[in-house]
Protein backbone atom coordinates (compact mmCIF):
# COMPACT_ATOMS: atom_id res chain seq x y z
CA UNK A 1 0.00 0.00 0.00
CA UNK A 2 3.33 2.11 0.34
CA UNK A 3 5.40 3.14 -1.95
CA UNK A 4 8.54 5.73 -1.44
CA UNK A 5 10.84 8.09 -3.06
CA UNK A 6 13.05 10.95 -1.96
CA UNK A 7 11.39 11.63 2.20
CA UNK A 8 7.62 11.08 1.43
CA UNK A 9 5.03 8.05 0.83
CA UNK A 10 2.66 7.27 -1.64
CA UNK A 11 -0.06 5.44 -0.04
CA UNK A 12 -3.13 4.30 -1.80
CA UNK A 13 -6.63 2.29 -0.60
CA UNK A 14 -8.11 -0.49 -3.27
CA UNK A 15 -11.45 -1.43 -2.39
CA UNK A 16 -12.89 -4.64 -3.44
CA UNK A 17 -16.82 -4.56 -4.06
CA UNK A 18 -19.69 -6.80 -3.63
CA UNK A 19 -19.40 -8.39 -7.40
CA UNK A 20 -15.77 -8.37 -7.49
CA UNK A 21 -15.07 -5.52 -9.16
CA UNK A 22 -11.70 -3.08 -8.29
CA UNK A 23 -12.24 0.52 -7.24
CA UNK A 24 -9.05 3.13 -5.91
CA UNK A 25 -10.61 4.73 -2.80
CA UNK A 26 -7.91 7.40 -2.09
CA UNK A 27 -4.40 8.79 -2.53
CA UNK A 28 -2.40 10.18 -0.14
CA UNK A 29 1.14 11.82 0.15
CA UNK A 30 2.68 11.77 3.70
CA UNK A 31 6.30 12.08 5.51
CA UNK A 32 5.34 10.15 8.60
CA UNK A 33 2.96 7.43 8.51
CA UNK A 34 1.67 5.82 12.17
CA UNK A 35 -1.86 5.36 13.72
CA UNK A 36 -3.05 8.54 13.85
CA UNK A 37 -2.09 9.10 9.67
CA UNK A 38 -4.59 6.20 9.54
CA UNK A 39 -7.22 6.77 11.44
CA UNK A 40 -7.25 10.07 9.65
CA UNK A 41 -7.42 8.09 6.18
CA UNK A 42 -10.34 5.56 7.25
CA UNK A 43 -12.41 8.56 8.50
CA UNK A 44 -11.71 10.34 5.58
CA UNK A 45 -12.86 7.38 3.48
CA UNK A 46 -16.06 7.04 5.33
CA UNK A 47 -16.75 10.09 5.52
CA UNK A 48 -16.52 9.87 1.54
CA UNK A 49 -19.23 7.12 1.09
CA UNK A 50 -17.64 3.70 2.18
CA UNK A 51 -20.33 2.48 4.53
CA UNK A 52 -18.59 -0.63 5.45
CA UNK A 53 -15.84 -2.70 5.03
CA UNK A 54 -15.98 -6.91 5.43
CA UNK A 55 -12.84 -7.70 4.97
CA UNK A 56 -9.42 -5.53 5.05
CA UNK A 57 -5.96 -7.04 3.88
CA UNK A 58 -2.96 -5.42 5.25
CA UNK A 59 0.69 -5.98 5.22
CA UNK A 60 1.89 -5.11 8.52
CA UNK A 61 2.02 -1.41 9.11
CA UNK A 62 1.99 -0.05 12.17
CA UNK A 63 -1.41 0.69 13.75
CA UNK A 64 -3.20 0.24 10.87
CA UNK A 65 -5.38 -3.13 12.16
CA UNK A 66 -6.38 -0.74 15.60
CA UNK A 67 -7.25 2.44 12.95
CA UNK A 68 -9.76 0.22 10.46
CA UNK A 69 -11.58 -1.22 13.71
CA UNK A 70 -11.53 2.25 15.31
CA UNK A 71 -13.55 3.66 12.51
CA UNK A 72 -15.26 0.30 11.07
CA UNK A 73 -15.64 -1.65 13.99
CA UNK A 74 -17.46 -4.96 12.20
CA UNK A 75 -14.46 -5.11 9.58
CA UNK A 76 -12.20 -8.35 9.68
CA UNK A 77 -8.55 -7.51 9.56
CA UNK A 78 -6.36 -10.12 8.03
CA UNK A 79 -2.60 -9.85 7.75
CA UNK A 80 -1.29 -10.27 3.93
CA UNK A 81 0.21 -14.47 3.91
CA UNK A 82 2.65 -13.31 1.17
CA UNK A 83 4.22 -11.03 3.06
CA UNK A 84 4.32 -12.57 6.38
CA UNK A 85 6.01 -15.43 4.58
CA UNK A 86 8.68 -12.54 2.96
CA UNK A 87 8.99 -11.27 6.63
CA UNK A 88 10.15 -15.14 7.76
CA UNK A 89 12.51 -15.60 4.94
CA UNK A 90 14.29 -12.38 5.49
CA UNK A 91 15.32 -14.33 8.88
CA UNK A 92 16.30 -17.31 6.86
CA UNK A 93 20.02 -17.88 5.34
CA UNK A 94 19.54 -18.43 1.33
CA UNK A 95 20.22 -22.24 0.85
CA UNK A 96 17.64 -23.00 3.38
CA UNK A 97 14.95 -20.65 1.91
CA UNK A 98 13.01 -23.13 0.11
CA UNK A 99 13.05 -25.84 2.19
CA UNK A 100 11.73 -23.34 5.27
CA UNK A 101 8.74 -21.96 2.70
CA UNK A 102 7.72 -25.36 2.23
CA UNK A 103 7.45 -26.03 5.94
CA UNK A 104 5.49 -22.94 6.78
CA UNK A 105 2.46 -23.81 4.12
CA UNK A 106 1.44 -26.75 6.70
CA UNK A 107 0.66 -23.56 9.11
CA UNK A 108 -1.49 -21.49 6.00
CA UNK A 109 -2.92 -24.59 4.24
CA UNK A 110 -4.37 -25.57 7.64
CA UNK A 111 -8.30 -26.25 7.63
CA UNK A 112 -9.06 -23.69 10.20
CA UNK A 113 -7.45 -21.52 13.02
CA UNK A 114 -6.41 -24.35 15.29
CA UNK A 115 -5.07 -26.60 13.50
CA UNK A 116 -2.80 -23.85 11.66
CA UNK A 117 -2.36 -22.95 15.59
CA UNK A 118 -0.99 -26.39 15.31
CA UNK A 119 0.92 -26.29 12.71
CA UNK A 120 2.70 -23.03 13.91
CA UNK A 121 3.82 -24.72 17.30
CA UNK A 122 4.90 -27.99 15.49
CA UNK A 123 7.22 -25.45 13.28
CA UNK A 124 8.49 -24.14 16.13
CA UNK A 125 9.49 -26.80 18.12
CA UNK A 126 10.95 -28.54 14.47
CA UNK A 127 14.30 -28.46 13.35
CA UNK A 128 14.30 -24.80 11.25
CA UNK A 129 11.87 -23.72 14.30
CA UNK A 130 14.44 -24.14 16.28
CA UNK A 131 17.36 -22.81 14.02
CA UNK A 132 15.09 -19.82 13.14
CA UNK A 133 13.24 -18.73 16.42
CA UNK A 134 12.57 -15.20 14.91
CA UNK A 135 10.22 -16.86 12.46
CA UNK A 136 7.72 -18.10 15.12
CA UNK A 137 7.71 -15.37 16.74
CA UNK A 138 6.72 -13.02 13.80
CA UNK A 139 3.39 -15.49 13.38
CA UNK A 140 2.96 -14.93 16.52
CA UNK A 141 2.65 -11.36 16.64
CA UNK A 142 0.81 -11.33 14.02
CA UNK A 143 -1.84 -13.96 14.51
CA UNK A 144 -5.17 -12.02 15.49
CA UNK A 145 -4.48 -11.00 11.90
CA UNK A 146 -3.55 -14.38 10.38
CA UNK A 147 -6.87 -16.26 11.52
CA UNK A 148 -9.21 -14.21 9.66
CA UNK A 149 -7.83 -16.41 7.16
CA UNK A 150 -8.89 -19.71 7.89
CA UNK A 151 -12.28 -18.65 7.88
CA UNK A 152 -12.91 -18.80 4.67
CA UNK A 153 -12.38 -22.12 2.61
CA UNK A 154 -9.37 -22.59 -0.40
CA UNK A 155 -11.45 -21.07 -3.71
CA UNK A 156 -11.58 -17.34 -1.35
CA UNK A 157 -8.51 -17.75 0.15
CA UNK A 158 -6.40 -17.80 -3.46
CA UNK A 159 -7.62 -14.50 -3.41
CA UNK A 160 -7.74 -13.18 -0.18
CA UNK A 161 -4.15 -14.32 1.27
CA UNK A 162 -1.89 -11.39 -0.54
CA UNK A 163 -1.89 -8.01 -1.44
CA UNK A 164 -0.90 -8.13 -4.81
CA UNK A 165 -3.04 -6.08 -6.22
CA UNK A 166 -1.70 -3.11 -4.70
CA UNK A 167 1.76 -4.56 -5.41
CA UNK A 168 0.96 -4.42 -9.25
CA UNK A 169 -0.10 -0.81 -8.68
CA UNK A 170 2.67 0.07 -7.35
CA UNK A 171 5.02 -1.57 -9.85
CA UNK A 172 2.78 1.10 -12.39
CA UNK A 173 3.57 3.92 -10.05
CA UNK A 174 7.34 3.72 -9.75
CA UNK A 175 7.97 3.24 -13.49
CA UNK A 176 5.96 6.72 -13.63
CA UNK A 177 8.06 8.11 -10.70
CA UNK A 178 11.30 6.74 -12.84
CA UNK A 179 10.50 8.18 -15.65
CA UNK A 180 9.19 11.61 -14.52
CA UNK A 181 12.45 11.76 -12.16
CA UNK A 182 11.57 14.96 -10.40
CA UNK A 183 8.77 16.41 -8.86
CA UNK A 184 8.79 19.88 -7.97
CA UNK A 185 6.08 19.94 -5.77
CA UNK A 186 3.39 17.27 -4.00
CA UNK A 187 1.06 18.97 -6.17
CA UNK A 188 2.58 17.81 -9.06
CA UNK A 189 3.42 14.34 -8.19
CA UNK A 190 0.23 13.72 -6.95
CA UNK A 191 -1.37 15.25 -10.34
CA UNK A 192 0.60 12.55 -12.36
CA UNK A 193 0.03 9.87 -9.44
CA UNK A 194 -3.73 10.44 -10.36
CA UNK A 195 -3.69 10.22 -14.16
CA UNK A 196 -1.52 6.72 -14.16
CA UNK A 197 -4.03 5.20 -11.51
CA UNK A 198 -7.08 6.57 -13.23
CA UNK A 199 -5.36 4.52 -16.79
CA UNK A 200 -4.64 1.26 -14.17
CA UNK A 201 -8.57 1.61 -13.17
CA UNK A 202 -10.03 2.06 -16.71
CA UNK A 203 -8.34 -1.27 -17.93
CA UNK A 204 -9.57 -3.58 -15.04
CA UNK A 205 -12.26 -6.20 -15.88
CA UNK A 206 -14.49 -7.83 -13.55
CA UNK A 207 -13.05 -9.92 -10.63
CA UNK A 208 -11.36 -13.38 -11.10
CA UNK A 209 -13.13 -16.42 -11.93
CA UNK A 210 -12.83 -17.21 -8.10
CA UNK A 211 -15.32 -14.58 -6.75
CA UNK A 212 -17.83 -16.48 -8.16
CA UNK A 213 -17.53 -19.05 -5.87
CA UNK A 214 -16.59 -16.54 -3.20
CA UNK A 215 -19.28 -15.05 -3.43
CA UNK A 216 -21.28 -17.58 -1.79
CA UNK A 217 -19.17 -17.68 0.66
CA UNK A 218 -19.08 -14.56 1.74
CA UNK A 219 -23.03 -14.16 1.96
CA UNK A 220 -22.75 -17.07 4.60
CA UNK A 221 -20.01 -15.55 6.18
CA UNK A 222 -21.10 -11.67 6.33
CA UNK A 223 -24.81 -12.40 6.61
CA UNK A 224 -26.76 -9.18 5.45
CA UNK A 225 -23.84 -6.84 5.25
CA UNK A 226 -22.32 -8.66 2.12
CA UNK A 227 -26.54 -9.30 0.41
CA UNK A 228 -26.90 -5.77 1.22
CA UNK A 229 -23.32 -4.68 -0.33
CA UNK A 230 -24.94 -7.07 -3.97
CA UNK A 231 -28.04 -5.01 -4.30
CA UNK A 232 -26.59 -1.55 -3.61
Amino acid sequence: MTRAWSAKAVHIALGVRADGAKEILGLWLEQNEGAKFWLRVMNELRNRGVEDVLLAVVDGLKGFPDAIRAVFPEALVQTCIVHLLRHSLDFVSYKDRKLVAAALKDIYRALDAAAGEAALAAFETSEWGRRYPAIAQSWRRAWVEVIPFYAFPGESRRILYTTNAIEALNATLRRAVRARGHFPTDEAALKLLYLVLNRSEKAWKMGPREWVMAKAQFAVIFGERFTRAMAA
